[in-house]
């Protein structure tokens, strides 16, 4: 994704007053697929003069309305984010039908499938099934843990992407776009408390600084108590913490060219992925020595410069950035779970430690945004230098692992009016890997090392075909082919482990339709579509041994998406999003943790069905308080989903859920004072589930019901 999209040059147009706000109310109003929230819509003089301007995205690099693109994609944005308080990408995506994520609590856990397609389980680091994508800076989505700090919009693309967004995206892409510094002074304050020991407390200020220069600067410090006990002191297990602070300097010379710097750093600390023995019982619990995990942390950073220079006919767009990631941690099994496992109860606690370098760059040439022929081609050149090294503390071993990659791809992708109401749309990216592993491993005394090499080339792309059937409708139909390069084992605890996982194949068809209404105040969109994978990754794990070994299986998803928002008055926008998916491992795949995958079982944590349903209403008071034009601003969202299997072999279903929101705000002028409830139904639901053996299963419960209060101030 590039951020030049939402680049404009310092000067101001004609008419940029109109311009800005149509564009913020599109924003506000037409959210992730399902997800109707009015809060920048302005009342109208009646019902019948509501309309907007069209939902534009950088799903391809360029600014488009999202009804051009002939995939499937959902978008969430910056309001939507604040309203439902999604405080993580991992928030964000949990919300999204056809979105599963598995994560465990801890900052560096989560595994990403979009439409039943990704790892099994992730491999390494360099594993993820879903590119992200921050300002056009590629970064592993195992960093699905960010805050949305200032976040302007964020886009889930579905289906293979690695035509124009890079390596690894056999499943789809995460688009992260932040808010840019702008010419007029404009910021904002924010803060809430609730019970758990939730708070939180952000702002951002932005504005000129010279003719030709802009600035903004945004920060977030949040934190909670864990859900999980200590059953040791009664004391919630951990008191996660969270500080995100971003930066950025907006150039214009007034030709045609910007430039972007960007500088972020977001630290969390005491964050653990835990896993509890089932049954969780009423106040889940753990038999952990007190501080076990006090020093768990994660450190991001992010710098980067974007250049755009605009020529008579194209664009030309360069990102270089370095991104750089820290992190440690304690995991394991506490006394119930040990004594469940080998008879006797014993803390098993195993360190991670794992650092990531990577510089990247992308320079590209494409059309600009309104031009009759859509088209981009460039180059992109990474380079990735990590570590994730392992201490036993139990029995001592200790793994001590390094890895480097080297990558280099072309790409480039045209859409083409092949007649008067018919486009034809062809993509192709080659891209050159090549990866480098090295280890010491230490146990009992002895030390083995060990080295290996791998290159792998490979070719993506798609070809798609749109029809207008209406000025309002398109009709498109999609082949994409996917690929997740091979690599190297994080977890390998000896020479026998470290054989290289092999690469993952994916083929993927789509039908689809999207239409939006003249005036906007409607739009509908729906997809069929079918994957099939080769060579997906699992772990297998023996207990006894405590080996770790890469094993592959094919998989085969399909099924169907729709979606609408409906502004029905300048008062009241109802939303709603189905997606059914059925996924399964077509492969047996034998040696695998809890024991072998037969052919025919169902890919874990997806469910056949899933919804989000939304209500939001706005209504203005009047006089109240003396207070100048209050409105209420309420927002109930609705999120259900049925049974998913809890692991690969599918020895239990994790239960089906329905989870109930709530933001109940007082408006006037720039301030907000709310009340939000999450969980109101007091759900039971999981994070994820695990299998061992016959009488031991494990799982990690989601947080019950919480609620609190926000003030909010726009300037």
């Amino acid at each position: 994704m590039s951020s030049a999209l939402f680049i404009q040059p310092l000067r101001r147009p004609l008419g940029w007053r109109a311009n800005v706000l149509t564009q913020a109310m599109a924003l506000g109003l037409s959210s992730q697929m399902c997800t109707a929230y009015a809060a920048d819509y302005q009342p109208q003089a009646s019902a019948e003069a509501i309309e907007l301007a069209p939902l534009t995205v950088s799903a391809r690099l360029s600014q488009e309305s999202a009804k051009d693109i002939p995939f499937g994609l959902s978008v969430i944005d910056g309001k939507t984010l604040e309203t439902r308080r999604l405080r993580t990408l991992e928030d964000a995506l949990r919300t999204t039908p056809g979105v599963d994520v598995n994560s465990w609590g801890g900052a560096n856990d989560a595994n990403v499938r979009i439409r039943g397609v990704g790892s099994l389980n992730q491999m390494s680091m360099d594993d993820g099934s879903v590119v992200l994508n921050v300002d056009g800076v590629p970064m592993s989505v195992r960093n699905a843990a960010l805050a949305t700090l200032d976040v302007q919009q964020v886009e889930v693309l579905k289906g293979p992407q690695g035509t124009l967004l890079g390596r690894n995206s056999e499943a789809g892409a995460i688009n992260v776009t932040t808010r840019k510094p702008t010419r007029e002074l404009e910021g904002y304050v924010r803060g809430e408390v609730g019970n758990q020991g939730q708070f939180m407390t952000e702002g951002a200020v932005g504005g000129p600084l010279t003719d030709s220069l802009a600035g903004r600067i945004a920060v977030r410090r949040s934190g909670f108590d864990n859900w999980v006990d200590d059953q040791q002191d009664g004391d919630p297990l951990t008191k996660p913490r969270d500080l995100a602070l971003r930066g950025s300097l907006l150039w214009d010379n007034d030709q045609g060219t910007t430039g972007l710097l960007t500088a972020e750093r977001q630290r969390a600390e005491h964050y653990a992925g835990l896993e509890l023995l089932r049954p969780f019982g009423n106040r889940p619990s753990l038999d952990y020595t007190p501080g076990t995990f006090d020093g768990n942390q994660k450190t991001n950073e992010r710098y980067s410069f974007e250049l755009n220079h605009d020529l008579a006919q194209s664009r030309i767009t360069s990102i270089s950035a370095y991104t750089s990631t820290d992190f440690n941690a304690v995991k394991g099994y506490d006394r119930n779970i040990t004594r469940a496992l080998y008879g006797s109860p014993f803390e098993y606690l195993i360190e991670d430690s794992a650092h990531e370098r990577v510089w990247s760059q992308d320079l590209r040439l494409g059309s600009l945004a309104d031009a009759d022929v859509f088209w981009v081609t460039g180059l992109n050149l990474s380079r990735s230098e990590r570590s994730f090294d392992s201490n036993n503390f139990t029995n001592g071993a200790q793994q001590l692992r390094d890895f480097s990659t080297n990558s280099y791809a072309a790409y480039g992708e045209v859409t083409y009016p092949i007649a008067e109401d018919w486009k034809l749309t062809t993509g192709l990216r080659h891209t050159w890997d090549r990866k480098t592993y090295g280890a010491d491993y230490s146990s009992g005394g002895a030390q083995i090392s060990d080295s290996r090499r791998l290159q792998d080339n490979y070719s993506t792309g798609r070809v798609a075909l749109s029809y207008a059937l209406t000025p309002q409708t398109n009709l498109y139909a999609v082949l994409s082919r996917g690929y997740k390069s091979a690599g190297f084992n994080d977890y390998a605890t000896s020479i026998k482990d470290s054989e290289p996982y092999k690469a993952a194949k994916v083929n993927s068809a789509e039908l689809g339709f999207k239409h939006e209404s003249a005036g906007g105040d409607l739009s509908l969109e729906g997809a069929l579509f079918i994957t099939r994978v080769q060579d997906d990754h699992l772990l297998g794990y023996d207990f006894n041994t405590l080996a770790v070994s890469a094993v592959n299986a094919d998989t085969r998803s399909k099924g169907a998406e729709l979606s609408t928002t409906w502004h029905v008055t300048d008062e009241l926008t109802l939303g709603s999003a189905v997606s059914y998916t059925n996924a399964v491992v077509t492969s047996d795949a034998p040696g695998v943790s809890g024991g072998d995958v037969a052919a025919g079982s169902r890919v874990p944590d997806v469910p056949l069905w899933s919804g989000n349903f939304s209500v939001a209403w706005q209504k203005n008071l009047g006089a109240l308080l003396g207070l100048p034009a209050p409105r209420l601003n309420t927002l109930l969202n609705y999120r259900v989903q049925k049974n998913r299997p809890a692991d690969p072999q599918n020895h239990y279903d994790l239960k089906g859920y329905a989870k109930l929101d709530l933001h109940l705000g007082l408006e006037s002028g720039g301030s907000e004072i709310y009340l939000w409830g999450d969980n109101l139904l007091d759900a039971r639901y999981d994070l994820y589930g695990s299998y061992s053996t016959d009488q031991v299963l494990t799982g990690m419960p989601g947080r019950g019901r919480s609620a609190g209060v926000g003030y909010s101030y726009q300037f």
